[in-house]
Order: C-alpha cells, then sequence, then structure tokens
C-alpha cells in the first residue's frame, strides 16, 4: 500500500494528535473524496546554469540533414559508436525525437510514463543575457516588460498567497541547494525571507548568525535606526534557528531508497528525497547544475559526443532518475512533480570553437510519477535559422509562465486569482490575459489532476490589495518583527486609522494614531506569533501590508 494512500485511510483515527493545520489538510480529502490530497505535494525546479544546448539535448530527427549541416562537427551522429536515442517510434514524423546518448536515465522515465518533453521554451522577446534572463525567469517577467514586478520573484509571491497560514510554520516554505546566493525568486512582495538556502550547510543543524556577534540574543531594542536593524537581523535569526531543528528532525528521520551516483546534483537531490521522506512540509525546492555556458570544446572531438556537454546531461539524467525512483520505491512519489528549466538555449548554428553561442528557446523536462509521459509541442523549425537572424530559433511554443502555471493550479491547486497575482502575461495584445487560460492540458495525470471544482477556494486576503509595491505610501518595518512595528513615509500631522486583520479575514483591531513626523511605531506585542495583515487608511485611501509576529 502506498504511503499516501494509507494516511487517506487512517485520517479520522489519527486527526486527535494533529495540529490544526495538519488536521485540515489531512480531513481535506475526506470531504471530496474525488479530489486528489495535494497537502503534501512538493514541486522541485532543477536550474540548468548556462544556457543549456537544447539542439544537442533534443534533435529533431524529422530534419536531421539541416541539422548536420547547421552543425557539421559537433551534431550528434546517427550511424557509429554513440549516437542519438531513439525517444518513441510511435511518435508523428514532426515529434520524432533523438535524445542526446547521456540521456539512457531519462529515457528510461519517459518510457515508465513518468517524463513529459516541452519543446521550445521560453519567453517572449528572449534576453541573451545570463544575469538579466535570470531575473526574467526567478521575476515572472518576459523581454518586454517587468509588470509582474523586479524586486520579488514568483515563487515568493506564489508561496505569501497560496500558503499564508504556513509562513511562521517550523519549517521554511522553500530550500535552495546548489548556489551561495539565495534566489531572487524566492524574495516575497514584502521582501522577508521565504526560501533557507541549505548550500555549505549541514542540514542536521545550523549556527546561528547572533552566535557570531556575542551570544544571546538581544530582548530590548535601542530606540534608533540600529536598534531597528538589529531587531530585524535578530527575528531573521530566530526563524532561521526555528527552520534549523525541523529540517533536523527531517533529515534524522528520512531516508534514501536507492543508490545515488557521486555528483554535486545527485548529492542535491539525495537531500531533498531524504528531507521529503522525512516529512518536512517545505514546498517549493531548487536545485543547480551549471557549466552549460558552451562557447567552447562542447564535446571532445569531431562528430564525437563525449565531452562536457555530455557529461553534464548525464549527471542530469542520472541524478534526477535516481530520485525519482528513490521517491516511487518509498510510496511518496505521487506527491513531487519536477522541471528543469535553463536562461535560455544555444544557437542553431555552431561556432568555431567547437561550440554553441548564446541562443533563445530550449525544451525543458517535467518528471515524476504524476507527471503525464510524452512530448508536448512539434520539432523547432530549423528553416528559421538563417545567417540572416544569425541562426537564432525564436519562436516559442511553450511560455516558461504556462508551464509554470500549469503545475501551480494542476499540480499544487492554486486557484485562478493566485496564479494571476504570481505573474501575468503582459506581452499579449491588445491586453494583458492569464496563464489560467493558457495551461498545457495533458501535463498532469488525469488521477492525480486538480480539476476546476476541487480547485482551493479560500480567498488570500491580500488579493484584494491592487496597489502595487513601488507604488505604496508607506512602508511597514521590521518584518518579521517581534512586538513593535514602524510605519514609515509619513510626512505631515494628520490622523490614520489602521486595522489589523488575521490570516482568515477576521479583523481583530481597529485603532486611530496622530501622526507627527515621518514615522509613527504600533505595539502589537498582545499579538501571538504568526501573520497577519495591516491595512493604513488615510482618508479616502487605504493599503494593505502583510506583517509577521515572531
Amino acid at each position: 500500500m502506498k504511503r499516501r494512500n494509507f494516511i487517506k485511510l487512517s485520517a479520522t483515527a489519527s486527526a486527535i494528535g494533529l495540529s490544526p493545520i495538519e488536521i485540515h489538510a489531512t480531513l481535506e480529502p475526506l470531504l471530496s473524496l474525488s479530489c486528489p490530497n495535494v497537502s503534501n505535494r512538493k514541486l522541485v525546479l532543477i536550474n540548468l546554469s548556462g544556457g543549456n544546448d537544447g539542439l544537442n539535448t533534443v534533435i529533431p530527427l524529422d530534419q536531421y540533414s539541416t541539422y548536420a549541416n547547421l552543425r557539421p562537427n559537433i551534431k550528434i551522429p546517427e550511424t557509429g559508436g554513440l549516437t542519438y536515442l531513439n525517444l518513441d517510434t510511435s511518435l508523428p514524423s514532426n515529434q520524432q525525437i533523438g535524445l542526446n546518448p547521456a540521456l539512457t536515465g531519462l529515457k528510461s522515465l519517459y518510457d515508465a510514463g513518468w517524463l513529459r518533453i516541452l519543446q521550445s521554451v521560453g519567453y517572449p522577446s528572449q534576453n541573451r543575457s545570463h544575469f538579466k534572463s535570470g531575473d526574467i525567469y526567478m521575476t515572472g517577467n518576459d523581454g518586454e516588460s517587468n509588470l509582474n514586478g523586479s524586486d520579488s520573484g514568483w515563487i515568493g509571491r506564489f508561496m505569501e498567497l497560496y500558503y499564508p497560514s504556513e509562513i511562521t510554520e517550523p519549517y521554511p516554505l522553500a530550500i535552495q541547494i546548489g548556489s551561495d546566493k539565495t534566489s531572487l525568486g524566492f524574495h516575497g512582495i514584502e521582501e522577508h525571507g521565504l526560501s533557507l538556502n541549505l548550500t555549505g550547510q549541514d542540514p542536521a543543524g545550523f549556527y546561528s548568525v547572533l552566535n557570531g556577534l556575542g551570544g544571546q540574543a538581544p530582548t530590548t531594542f535601542p530606540n534608533s535606526d540600529f536598534g531597528t536593524e538589529l531587531a530585524f537581523i535578530s527575528g531573521v535569526d530566530a526563524l532561521s534557528n526555528t527552520h534549523a531543528s525541523s529540517i533536523s528532525n527531517a533529515f534524522n528521520s528520512g531516508t534514501n531508497a536507492t543508490t545515488y551516483p557521486d555528483t554535486d546534483l545527485a548529492d542535491q537531490l539525495k537531500t531533498v528525497a531524504k528531507l521529503i521522506s522525512g516529512n518536512l512540509k517545505t514546498k517549493v525546492y531548487m536545485v543547480r547544475i551549471s557549466g552549460f555556458d558552451t562557447h567552447n570544446n562542447q564535446i571532445q572531438g569531431v562528430n564525437d559526443p563525449l565531452g562536457k556537454h555530455y557529461n553534464l546531461l548525464n549527471e542530469l539524467s542520472e541524478a534526477i532518475t535516481a530520485f525519482v525512483n528513490d521517491l516511487n520505491q518509498q510510496g511518496i512519489g505521487e506527491d513531487v512533480s519536477g522541471l528543469t528549466y535553463s536562461e535560455f538555449g544555444r544557437k542553431a548554428g555552431e561556432n568555431g570553437n567547437m561550440g554553441t553561442d548564446h541562443g533563445q528557446i530550449s525544451p525543458a523536462f517535467v518528471f515524476g510519477e504524476s507527471i503525464e509521459g510524452g512530448v508536448s509541442g512539434l520539432n523547432v523549425d530549423l528553416s528559421e535559422a538563417t545567417s540572416g537572424n544569425n541562426f537564432q530559433i525564436s519562436v516559442v511554443q511553450h511560455d516558461y509562465r504556462q508551464t509554470v502555471a500549469t503545475l501551480l493550479q494542476d499540480f499544487l491547486g492554486a486557484q485562478n486569482s493566485v496564479i494571476d497575482s504570481t505573474f501575468f502575461n503582459y506581452s499579449s495584445l491588445p491586453s494583458a490575459t492569464s496563464f489560467t487560460t493558457s495551461k498545457i492540458d495533458e501535463l498532469i495525470k488525469p488521477l492525480s489532476k486538480v480539476s476546476e471544482e476541487c480547485l482551493n477556494k479560500t480567498l488570500a486576503i491580500n488579493e484584494f490589495d491592487t496597489t502595487p509595491k513601488e507604488l505604496k505610501r508607506w512602508q511597514v518595518y521590521p518584518n518579521p518583527f517581534r512586538d513593535i512595528i514602524t510605519i514609515f513615509g509619513l510626512e505631515e500631522v494628520y490622523e490614520i486609522e489602521y486595522k489589523i486583520i488575521n490570516s482568515t479575514g477576521s479583523t481583530i483591531l481597529v485603532d486611530k494614531l496622530v501622526v507627527n513626523g515621518a514615522s509613527v511605531k504600533i505595539n502589537l506585542s498582545n499579538l501571538i506569533g504568526g501573520m497577519y495583515f495591516i491595512q493604513i487608511k488615510k482618508g479616502f485611501y487605504r493599503e494593505l501590508h502583510k506583517i509577521i509576529k515572531i
């Protein structure tokens, strides 16, 4: 019997010993037995950093001669010792794909029905800068606008909206491994930390930042800018230490049911699998494999696939395969779906250095037991790549946000309003459109897919706050806070009204203050720890901010 099904059968008997959040998550499937239980579902993102060469990853067999002419020295051969892997002979001719021979593991997942290949993933007006395109992917924007926001990420916005009651739970909503820089994607609208970076850390425990500043954390803070900054650092440190305990317990109680390769990416995914096995409630994991900026020596010799790119793809393929098999053997594979992404692809034409230069679109792999195996989209049109456009392929068949929106809704169960607050398609003319109208319907298996009538109908409290952060008049700091918050940006003597709203939408405090100066402090020490919203009103103008009490 699979673990998830056992939890469903035993829910009524075990609910007494659960926390309120766990009770809700456990009883939810009993309320509507036709709806899948999404309470334990996770999303794993794998960043192929550097810009993966999609054309030597997924070879369009219906245009092999054109492909070979564009890449006379670095093509994956169709004859000889090491040739491409024919993915699926039952596919139509315009979907006939040859996989790089390094991807034997992914081929086995495809054959098992646990892998879908998405053709031509990208965004309108692709930017070919590593840094800018990476930021675009993380903020939910495209090459034509930053209207989804440039200082917050789509993952952070999504988690704030969809998991508001879990922000102050003793586990991080997201975990990042593989890079010492915390991704912009995890920044929420209110800019508090929504992820924990485990890179270089021992998953069984963490070092307190404040221990390095002299031992015990202070209990009182000076009434100054320094005091405000110190209170913020103390709050973040306390939250991190709380997270450390949950991560340590999960890591120590979790297990791995299969052997992983001895590679960096495999180690990252092995850790993720162990944390999931240990029942850590974290929702999003991000791991990273770098080195895909293959301007030179992409292969080791003329028409010899071995070399730099082969090694990277082999590491990717074997790590994902071990990860999926690990979760499936433990009976928790249905609850985890993964997605690969790269900031851009490579040009269709090779360069003079046995490599490829920056391009635009590239394929993506979506994997997991809940994923409907197959291929979405047609082979790229190589006639598009000419000397006149510097041998670029630019037609996007799948906007990366379209892919993400499908996973967030059909797999995780987010309602339309949450998806639309996470990102909108502002490049769509004549007006912006929702990505909920262009989902990849065949991505999730029918038995795992969250139907429209099953979508979470709980309204996130800040969905009615339509003021973009950059247009807000006031700032609330620190956030998270212990007892006192300060409202900044006030300019004159006047009266403001503020309202404190809890995470269920109930108003628990209404008061007025006469402001005389640029800021005002509010003592909220009587609140218990958790997430709240403060609505500030002056005359007819009102503004909403999310705040966290620790």
